[in-house]
């Protein structure tokens, strides 16, 4: 599994020869940042799953930050935040909005968008931000709520699967 992934992960003299990240040396090249264990893998996928639901650009930003927070490999955390691509983000927002809805107790159901309007530009956008005013706060109770259970179901599976693949391995030796 290991070499699986360092076949896909870059390493850290790419960093080193970037320009750009050269100010950021000393914290982007920290060992842990790119050891690749069982401790360091689980906590990259956690920190990835977590970011993923970010909104924005910021998915891959965020992870760094939790990657060296947490000092965890950072090229799984950046790898790991692409299960969020223009596919698969409306319905993890959907779901998002769902379950924050269930977990504030509004019975209210969906209530669509307002309908644009060109002849009355001013009351469409009075429309649009009250509803996304009223679509905030179970979207982003629920993203909080998604994004925690991902992470701690990704860390969980990964620490699983590193020890279900070491047993393996293990009786593979002995045999």
């Amino acid at each position: 599994m290991r070499s699986f992934l360092k076949k896909y992960l870059p390493d850290h003299e790419t960093i080193r020869r970037n320009r750009w990240l050269r100010p950021f040396e000393n914290t982007l090249l920290h060992p842990r940042l790119w050891h690749l264990n069982r401790r360091s893998a689980a906590g990259a996928v956690a920190a990835g799953l977590f970011c993923g639901l970010i909104p924005g650009p910021l998915q891959m930003l965020g992870a760094a930050f939790c990657a060296v927070f947490f000092r965890v490999n950072l090229p799984l955390a950046l790898l790991t935040t692409l299960y969020t691509n223009p596919f698969t983000i409306v319905p993890l927002y959907l779901a998002a909005y769902q379950a924050g809805r269930v977990i504030i107790g509004d019975d209210s159901g969906f209530q669509a968008p307002p309908m644009f309007s060109a002849t009355d530009f001013v009351g469409f956008t009075q429309a649009m931000q009250a509803w996304m005013l009223s679509v905030a706060e179970p979207l982003g109770i629920g993203l909080i709520a998604l994004a925690s259970s991902l992470a701690l179901a990704g860390y969980l599976l990964t620490k699983a699967a590193w020890r279900i693949y070491l047993l393996a391995a293990w009786r593979r030796r002995r045999r």
